[in-house]
């Protein structure tokens, strides 16, 4: 398994070790019930603190990509794939009702809706790469 961090990225150490693990076990470069390093020799690997790699590996196991077993170790959850498509699908849809709800009330009809649709999700949108949303409710602080 290969990891590479940087403190000059604009993301957090623990998230680019989480997004990398990750994309490795969807693309099924790390298989079910594969062991992960152990926090200790991975953080040691990277040069970085035990508790960012703790960090990532927490959100990895709530997320349902990884088991911990004590004194063993983690490993590569064995639903991993299916259960994280079937929570972004979720999310999705939750986002989808916003904009229809959204649409409904502006008088925009569903083939404009569909074409900006299809137009965000062939383009980079920046604002998706700064983590905010299209949806201003979601943009606001508590």
């Amino acid at each position: 398994m290969e990891i590479v961090v940087s403190n000059k990225a604009s993301r957090p150490l623990y998230e680019q070790i989480v997004s990398q693990i990750r994309a490795q076990i969807m693309s099924d470069e790390l298989k079910a019930g594969e062991a992960l390093p152990s926090i200790r020799s991975l953080a040691k690997s990277l040069q970085i603190s035990v508790l960012t790699v703790q960090k990532a590996y927490d959100i990895l196991q709530e997320d349902g990509f990884i088991e911990a077993t004590a004194g063993k170790g983690c490993y590569v959850s064995a639903q991993n794939q299916d259960f994280y498509l079937e929570e972004q699908q979720k999310k999705i849809e939750g986002c989808f009702n916003d904009a229809i709800e959204i649409a409904r009330m502006s008088g925009i009809p569903l083939d404009k809706l569909v074409s900006l649709l299809t137009l965000l999700y062939e383009e980079e949108n920046p604002l998706l790469l700064q983590g905010q949303s299209h949806f201003p409710a979601e943009n606001k602080e508590d």
